[in-house]
């Protein structure tokens, strides 16, 4: 991975007026800002408040929770690839009970934009887990992980098919509160994920977020086994990008009034400027924190800064840019100007 320089203590204040306004919408989720943090990547956002104020970035994305306290899968479980990361934690933590009486009063308590990542073994496990959280209150949103990739059972990536995915969202949108909005969070490792969006739009998601991480492997080759315990886990960092900007251009392209929370191997404001012009109305900012801390809020003003540089005064006028109309005036034309623009390119290169 590439290295950079951890940032101890809070970052320099941030309550002066960007010269872009930030605010941004995802359905019905209004945000004071673009930027988010990827569920499982900064627990609930405690230890980052040491680093930064946490409520000036747009939001936290919980780490997902399940009914149970859960332990997850054996070590090793962490190992590093070029660019990336694999991880194979297997959604460990402390049941959706502690988490509403110690996480979620704290994440009230300071005033952080909440969206709380939900997973399950089953439709009826994600319905409890709703239900519990639509009682207790105190969150504005749900991230539906249907497509975590760290789960013994493969047939639990309910993602990866359209009708169990759609499944799961009807049931957890029948156990919760109608006004909180549902982000299903999808897999690239599918066929056609347009599909399974459409799929899940249509059974009451109010958005997607894309994209988990792809299932990958490494082997160690001074022991000559698997380097995780659990044999296979979730790529993630910046090998992934170039994957979840496709994804996010695909599901735009098709459902360009769907909401997308776009994540995936962002560690630079340029990294989350090309989801947003592919189509992402929010970034989730994840395996960068792990060495920057500070990560969410450098990146949002980094990503002001590419905004202004552009020209833009507002977020929302980048969002999907890249799909507006080709100026076909630029366009090479005809087979003799194609020619005779390759002559010059190859004239630029031999000198």
């Amino acid at each position: 991975m590439t290295g950079a320089v951890i940032v101890y203590g809070r970052s320099s204040d941030h309550s002066a007026k960007s010269a872009v306004d930030f605010t941004t919408s995802v359905g019905s989720l209004d945000l004071i800002a673009p930027i988010l943090t990827a569920s499982g990547c900064a627990a609930s956002g405690r230890e980052l408040d040491n680093y930064f104020d946490i409520t000036a970035i747009g939001g936290v994305v919980t780490k997902s929770i399940m009914l149970a306290p859960r332990s997850g899968r054996a070590t090793p479980r962490m190992a590093e690839t070029p660019s990336g990361m694999l991880n194979s934690i297997g959604l460990q933590g402390p049941g959706v009970e502690s988490f509403i009486e110690n996480d979620l009063a704290w994440l009230q308590q300071r005033g952080v934009k909440t969206i709380v990542s939900i997973a399950g073994g089953s439709a009826e496990e994600f319905g409890k887990v709703a239900a519990k959280l639509r009682v207790a209150g105190g969150f504005d949103a749900i991230e539906v992980n249907i497509s975590c990739p760290n789960v013994e059972d493969r047939g639990q990536v309910f993602a990866c098919r359209a009708d169990t995915a759609a499944q799961i969202v009807q049931v957890v949108r029948r156990n919760s509160d109608n006004r909180i909005p549902i982000f299903a969070k999808l897999s690239p490792d599918v066929t056609d994920i347009v599909e399974i969006a459409s799929s899940v739009a249509q059974a009451g998601a109010t958005g997607v977020s894309v994209i988990n991480t792809l299932l990958g492997m490494v082997i160690d080759t001074n022991s000559m086994r698997p380097a995780l315990a659990g044999v296979t886990g979730g790529l993630s960092g910046p090998a992934i990008r170039p994957v979840a900007v496709r994804c996010i251009w695909q599901i735009r392209n098709a459902l360009p009034d769907l909401p997308i929370i776009g994540m995936g191997g962002v560690r630079t404001g340029h990294d989350a400027l090309e989801m947003v012009l592919a189509g992402a109305n929010a970034v989730s900012v994840g395996t960068t924190i792990f060495n920057d801390p500070s990560a969410p809020m450098r990146i949002q003003d980094e990503l002001e800064h590419e905004l202004r540089s552009r020209g833009f005064t507002k977020f929302s006028q980048a969002v999907s840019y890249a799909h507006r109309e080709v100026d076909r005036t630029l366009q090479i034309d005809t087979p003799t100007d194609a020619a005779d623009h390759t002559d010059e390119v190859w004239d630029f290169i031999s000198e």
